[in-house]
């Protein structure tokens, strides 16, 4: 079997030694009601699956495996594993304890694991506070023991799905996970695919190998792919806020996938297959990209035009009908956005189209940094510094606000860029303590009143709510605001703004 190491990403950890080359109803609009933290879980029986397991005839004459387990999870008896700890993993497997679940969260990161096991939380959207409370009350547990896969009647798959080098999808997290499932499935287990992917991966991919092994799907083993939502860092937003997209193989397997989601979260759209699901994600993400993509290029139109883009925007938001406000920054960044669209584009070619749009965006989106560099060179130039030996203080590296993400952070490409044109640069993230860069890491450091007058140059990547931005504004001789997060207030020095 693949063997399973630690990786550190956006929906857990687990990887491949060897990367493998991937080939309607809504629900009631009410959300579910959780119980409080401290009160009793449901009470618990035996599980009818582990009674037709045992071979009782007496079940199996009542009760067929969909059924059994609708009726567990109802109960709130059945029990979840969910693969993968990280952003979309923990939050998903706390929403499903604090509905009533035994929930365990695998993840192959030990460390992670011992962090999650003492009640310290890795995201940002699960408080260590709710956390222990879910460990203490059994509700929860973190392991590394992929064994309880055998153990469980719903195993949920949230690893992620990165890029190759050459930008082809890289879904050797999915491989491995799906074959540590797949090895000692169970009769009447459901399995959920949450990690986005390319449109056919759950029947492709992931279909073949549970047939391989003697599944009869929809039948004694139930496969769905629901995406995950997950924003993360949104307060507003989170996880048992967002509706749920559900596609099964077959309608039994929808079915039950509809009914576990419906536990925890306010709606469910099902459609009609997996390959719908998947597509209804990568929809999703493209439509950000290339809204993003449009809103950096009118950056760069508005700067010629020596007009204000944030103005003209917020100003085009006042309509109440078809806008909707994109804003420009300093590049895409995190595990979705700058990766997603190339799924779909990877896709498409072996089907013989060429997704002319997405890779528009992806060129306009990856030239940002470099424009970013622009800007600083010629602004120190303008006050009669080059950019060899000029001091810059970058504030933020997480690729955005209130995150410590900082996986396909324009601010690497960044700094990188101007170290090697011969700057001195440090920076300031209150989320992100030391941050790896050609040859070196470097350390965070605090944005003091010293600081801010050493430096020649203060380049904001990322408006962190902490930032007192009027304070640098007063102190600070240049500041280059990727972010427009200096619009309105008092300036002393100057400031250019994208």
């Amino acid at each position: 079997m693949t063997s399973i190491t630690s990786s550190t990403c956006h929906c857990g950890s687990i990887s491949a030694s060897s990367s493998t080359r991937p080939g309607s109803s809504s629900s009631a609009a009410a959300g579910p009601r959780r119980p409080q933290p401290g009160a009793a879980s449901p009470p618990r029986r035996d599980s009818p699956l582990t009674s037709i397991d045992e071979g009782s005839s007496s079940v199996e004459t009542l009760l067929d495996c969909a059924t059994a387990l609708t009726r567990r999870i109802e109960a709130r008896t059945a029990r979840l594993a969910i693969i993968g700890q990280g952003y979309v993993g923990l939050p998903l497997a706390v929403e499903f304890a604090a509905m009533g679940f035994r929930v365990t969260g695998l993840d192959s990161d030990p460390a992670r694991v011992a962090t999650l096991a003492h009640g310290q939380s890795c995201t940002p959207d699960v408080t260590s506070v709710e956390l222990t409370a879910l460990l203490r009350e059994g509700r929860y547990e973190a392991s590394t023991d992929f064994g309880v896969l055998e153990r469980s009647d719903v195993v949920i798959i949230c690893v992620p799905t990165p890029l190759r080098k050459s930008k082809d999808p890289d879904i050797s997290f999915v491989v491995a996970a799906v074959e540590a499932v797949a090895a000692g499935f169970r009769r009447g287990q459901l399995v959920v695919l949450e990690s986005t992917t390319y449109p056919g991966t759950t029947e492709e991919l992931v279909l073949p190998m549970f047939k391989a092994r003697g599944a009869r799907i929809g039948e004694d083993l139930f496969l769905a792919f629901s995406p995950e939502r997950i924003d993360p860092g949104n307060s507003v937003f989170r996880a048992r806020d967002i509706p749920k997209v559900v596609g099964g193989v077959t309608p039994a397997c929808t079915r039950l996938a509809s009914a576990l989601y419906r536990t925890v979260v306010p709606g469910v759209q099902e459609v009609s297959s997996p390959r719908v699901a998947e597509l209804v994600k990568l929809y999703e993400n493209v439509f950000r990209n290339v809204n993003i993509a449009l809103a950096n290029e009118f950056a760069l139109m508005c700067q010629r035009l020596e007009v204000s883009t944030k103005e003209v925007i917020d100003a085009a938001a006042t309509k109440p009908f078809g806008f909707m406000a994109f804003y420009p920054g300093p590049g895409i960044g995190g595990h979705c956005i700058p990766v997603d669209p190339l799924y779909l584009s990877w896709k498409m070619r072996l089907n013989g189209y060429e997704a002319r749009f997405i890779a528009l965006a992806d060129e306009i989106n990856r030239a940002m940094p470099r424009h970013v560099l622009t800007m600083v060179s010629e602004a120190l130039n303008d006050m009669g510094r080059p950019l060899m030996c000029a001091r810059i203080l970058v504030l933020g590296v997480a690729y955005k606000r209130g995150v410590s993400d900082t996986r396909e952070s324009p601010a690497q490409e960044i700094i990188n860029a101007l170290r090697r044109r011969g700057a001195d640069v440090v920076y300031a993230d209150p989320h992100v303590p030391s941050f790896p860069v050609e040859e070196t890491t470097l350390k965070a450091i605090d944005v003091t009143q010293e600081v801010l007058r050493w430096a020649d140059c203060v380049l904001i990547l990322t408006d962190h709510p902490e930032f007192d931005f009027q304070r640098i504004l007063e102190t600070a001789r240049l500041v280059v605001d990727t972010r427009n997060a200096t619009c309105g207030l008092t300036l002393a020095g100057r400031v250019v703004r994208l």
